[in-house]
């Protein structure tokens, strides 16, 4: 692999080469000028001026002077542009004297161009699809301590924060903590982590200060984009180093759990240098470097989702309910799950009983750890044949410590990212190839870890026959006997059996705690044994994943080469690499019983893309016509082609409406078609077939929703006095054969309208749309139970059934059988009222539609239905100094997942900031705090409390004309 992908950079170079020899000898022209603020005639620093459909730059400085030389032929134009100002194009016919060039304010930005609704450069306002911007000044000016925070306030938009560190969006739904259906992309590279199945956009991504802007597409963008945009993708972009020269520095200090209900109040620090500098007109170089580090917002919400009403607990004995139920399993507590369920006999009342308990478990708060840091390097180096071919190499890294959430919570520590890039871009092409290395240094899962922790008190399984009865089950089976036969009401005798099985466990907080707890965080595979001194044997818990992924990629605007229309095509090439270790992914080729060894054969996982787009004009450019397709491959799944339609229709000037369709698939993620891991004694399988191989889950197995019915039933049959075996014969029609699918990409069909228009001078912008998804094949996660003795339907199945150690259990990944419709719709409005003071806001609503009958698994909406941002602000309330404010809002809502399902409350925040520049001193000062009232809040089931930060930031930014 690493030979076919240095040969493909191998062949780039050699084509770079040949262009080098066969560029233009273009005529050396140098342009100079002013350029100044209309009204007050004040010099303008940091004026863009760009040669249009070229890539030589320049930029004015403090005197609102600037120099361009480029190798250029008459006539051609330049176009000036700055945030918060109307861009101007001059031409240039001939050599002149030096030019003096005005720019007018313009609070509300009405002719944006935005890149990622169609690949090509386009006004926003006639986008195809919706769009959303946030250029340089919206950065500026947001109150949120980070311009990724901004996206939180964008219309459409829901943002989910896992960690300081960890924060994901997401758009129209069907939102998960770890969305892999949502691209991000830093200058053309996906960020996504392949094993870990997240993208890593503010862990890897561009610095505060090299941040150019980003743009993000809501709803289905596979049409263009390919694999994982099926939800939206957001396209980040940085500055250019020839465009933006010198050096800036950035330092935040801020604050946060000030109220000491979680944790002591606590510093946070993240420090920031850019450098970038051109040498000659032709090459340029940029470095950046950032280092964060402060104390996490803390999970510790114990809400109880398996309470005594469930099949799954004990619903025939109330007096179990609330803070009594020996089954509880509480949202930020692991190892009380399903796995470290025992079935506990007694004799109660006359009758044999059969209780659910659950192992005591631990809390998040004592498994992880509370700081976290997040370092990110990066540079580039850039060249420029000609006016219009650039040749540049980028490299990323980045450091990252956090939580944050899959089927479990993963305490990441020490993950390692690194991207390499070479590109060739011309005036109308590029040509791509990058490589993303993956290594989750020190991580581990929580669940396994309080699993293991809990499993050094004694194995879960009761002792059979006449020796010593150790296990914490014989103890707490022992002990709620006695208990019981002495009087003891069920509840305190439940709660006495517990301490009395938990005698000697390690207890958060001692040292024997920590060795334990390192030395679990220290073993790769989950649940084979391992000796540890003076303990039981143990699982381990450590989350070692190793991975590369290989993309190579081109695309082509043939622009008018076409009389009908204008033409895009690319064409794209990826190949995901995994080393294995032999928990989370192994080689398949191994035996069965070899498998979770680590080594072996290298798993590889591929897809192809390609697409064309055609453009078409018609009745005087009134109506804007917009055609793709797309077909992408994966040698595991037939090959798929997304079709995408769009319409804009300009009413009258600056009045346009839109309307498209597209067509949608998006492949397993590496994690969905491929993971092997064995947790708690339940395996997280991929659906592949060749997963399947030699295990059944899919056609020889039963839903673990039926087995608790079962259960339920039995023991109740049992206490009327039927013998057990019976009983399980007599209610074999409870239990529900699986019958799953072999795993199969997701579809869906998206529809779009919108309307989009600026008014009253260009003061008002108005942006809505609506949308209608059909998803079909949906993936998410079933569980289920394989028996051993013999296949489903049999009496031996239906016997293995009563006992956990006749089972294999799986957690399959599969695609659902209903279709699900959702649907919405979103308004922004930005009112410019009164000299530079603006008023903006969005509403917005999504919903699902319901379902007869329930699916084999929870797909998990997780969205609220009404979500709004209100902001007021002024970027030059009195010269150099602005302020914004922002109030936020979300209904409440109702969240599922493998981890955790709940209300989440509804809640408002406010957010605010004030800036005041410092010109002599090109620095500018920002004073500003998120969730100002500190009015505590979640976003997720089992997420973190999140309350208010308070930060003062310094940016020192000297850019230089060279």
């Amino acid at each position: 692999m690493k030979k076919y992908y240095a040969s493909f950079w191998i062949l780039l170079i050699l084509l770079f080469a040949s262009l080098m020899a066969a560029q233009a000898q273009d005529q050396l022209i140098s342009i100079s000028g002013t350029v100044r603020e209309k009204d007050t005639q004040q010099p303008l620093p940091g004026v863009s001026v760009n040669v249009k459909g070229g890539l030589m730059s320049a930029q004015s400085d403090a005197s609102g002077k600037f120099v361009l030389q480029a190798r250029l032929r008459f006539p051609f134009t330049i176009v000036f542009n700055i945030i918060g100002y109307e861009p101007r194009e001059l031409e240039i016919a001939s050599g002149s004297q030096p030019i003096a060039v005005q720019l007018e304010s313009k609070p509300v930005l009405v002719n944006e161009v935005v890149v990622s609704a169609s690949r090509v450069e386009e006004s926003r306002l006639r986008s195809p699809v919706a769009i959303e911007k946030l250029d340089i000044r919206a950065i500026k000016e947001t109150p949120a301590p980070s311009f990724y925070d901004a996206l939180e306030n964008v219309k459409g938009v829901q943002m989910t924060t896992s960690s300081l560190t960890f924060k994901v969006p997401n758009t129209r739904g069907f939102n998960i903590p770890n969305n892999f259906r949502f691209m991000q992309l830093v200058d053309g590279v996906d960020m996504q982590a392949a094993t870990l199945g997240v993208p890593l956009g503010n862990a890897i991504g561009p610095t505060e200060l090299d941040i150019a802007s980003v743009e993000i597409t809501p709803g289905a963008a596979s049409a263009l984009y390919g694999m994982n945009a099926i939800n939206g993708m957001a396209n980040l972009t940085t500055k250019s180093a020839f465009t933006y020269q010198g050096l800036s520095v950035y330092q935040k200090v801020g604050v946060n759990h000030v109220d000491g209900r979680d944790r002591d109040p606590s510093a946070l620090t993240e420090t920031a240098v850019r450098y970038a500098r051109a040498i000659g007109s032709r090459f340029a170089f940029k470095l950046n470097g950032s280092y964060l580090r402060g104390t996490d917002w803390l999970a510790d919400t114990q809400i109880d989702q398996n309470p005594q009403s469930l099949n799954s607990a004990n619903p025939r004995f109330p007096e179990l309910s609330g803070a009594n139920n020996p089954a509880a399993d509480l949202w930020n507590r692991y190892g009380d799950d399903r796995s470290g369920n025992v079935a506990i006999p007694i004799t109660y009342q006359g009758k044999t009983e059969t209780f659910n308990v659950r192992r005591t478990g631990y809390y998040e708060k004592d498994l992880i750890s509370p700081t976290v840091r997040n370092l990110k390097f990066d540079g580039g180096l850039f060249y420029k044949f000609t006016d219009k071919l650039e040749l540049s190499y980028g490299y990323r890294y980045g450091l990252m410590d956090g939580i944050f959430q899959r089927g479990n919570k993963i305490q990441l520590k020490d993950v390692a990212v690194q991207n390499h890039k070479l590109e060739l871009r011309g005036a109308d092409y590029y040509v791509r190839s990058y490589v993303l290395v993956e290594n989750t240094g020190d991580s581990y899962n929580l669940n396994p870890l309080a699993l293991n922790l809990d499993l050094q008190n004694g194995a879960t399984a009761l002792t059979t026959g006449s020796g010593p009865k150790t296990s914490w089950a014989d103890k707490f089976q022992a002990e709620l006997q006695k208990q019981v036969d002495a009087g003891t009401d069920l509840a305190a005798a439940m709660q006495a059996a517990r301490a009395a099985a938990d005698a000697g466990r390690a207890q958060p907080g001692t040292a024997a705690f920590e060795q334990l707890k390192n030395t679990i965080t220290g073993i790769n595979n989950w649940d084979s044994g391992v000796n540890v001194p003076g303990a039981p044997a143990t699982g381990g818990a450590a989350l070692w994943q190793r991975s590369r992924t290989y993309h190579n990629e081109a695309q082509w605007n043939l622009g008018q080469r076409i009389r009908f229309a204008d033409v895009v095509m690319g064409a794209d090439a990826r190949i995901y690499e995994v080393v294995p270790d032999g928990n989370n992914f192994v080689d398949f080729s191994k035996p069965l019983a070899d498998r979770n060894t680590p080594g072996g054969q290298n798993l590889y996982y591929k897809k192809y893309g390609a697409f064309a787009q055609a453009t078409k004009l018609l009745f005087q450019d009134r109506l804007k016509l917009n055609a793709s397709l797309r077909v992408d491959y994966n040698p595991e799944f037939n090959p798929k082609l997304n079709p995408r339609v769009a319409a804009v229709y300009t009413i009258a000037q600056r009045h346009n409406l839109r309307a498209s369709f597209q067509n949608g698939w998006r492949f397993p993620a590496l994690f969905e078609a491929l993971s092997f891991v064995n947790n708690g004694n339940v395996r997280r399988v991929g659906g592949l077939a060749r997963v399947n191989e030699g295990l059944g889950f899919l056609e020889n197995s039963y839903t673990l929703t039926s087995l608790d019915n079962f259960t339920a039933a039995v023991n109740k049959d049992v206490a009327a006095g039927l013998p057990r075996n019976e009983a399980a014969l007599k209610n074999r029609d409870v239990l529900r054969v699986a019958n799953l699918p072999t795993e199969q990409p997701e579809h869906i069909n998206a529809f779009e309208v919108g309307y989009k228009s600026v008014l009253l001078d260009n003061s008002l912008a108005l942006d809505v749309d609506a949308y209608y998804n059909e998803y079909s094949g949906f993936l998410g996660q079933v569980e289920v139970a394989v028996p051993k003795t013999g296949p489903v339907l049999t009496d031996a199945s239906v016997l293995d059934m009563l006992s956990r150690a006749k089972q294999d259990r799986y957690r399959v990944y599969t695609n659902a059988r209903n279709t699900y419709r959702s649907y919405g719709s979103a308004l922004g409005i930005t009112y410019n009222f009164y000299q530079k003071y603006t008023v903006a806001g969005n509403v917005n609503y999504n919903n699902l539609a319901a379902n007869e009958e329930k699916d084999v698994f929870i797909t998990g909406f997780n969205t609220p239905k009404w979500t709004t941002n209100l902001s007021f602000g002024n970027r030059e309330i009195v010269r150099n100094v602005g302020f914004n404010v922002v109030w936020r809002f979300q209904n409440a809502f109702y969240w599922e997942s493998q981890l955790a399902n709940g209300q989440i409350p509804a809640y408002s925040t406010v957010d605010a900031q004030v800036n005041v520049r410092l010109p002599a001193l090109k620095s500018t000062i920002k004073l500003g705090g998120t969730n100002l009232l500190n009015n505590r809040y979640i976003q997720y089931a089992a997420g973190p409390t999140i309350g208010g930060l308070y930060y003062v930031a310094l940016t020192f930014d000297n850019n230089v004309i060279r």
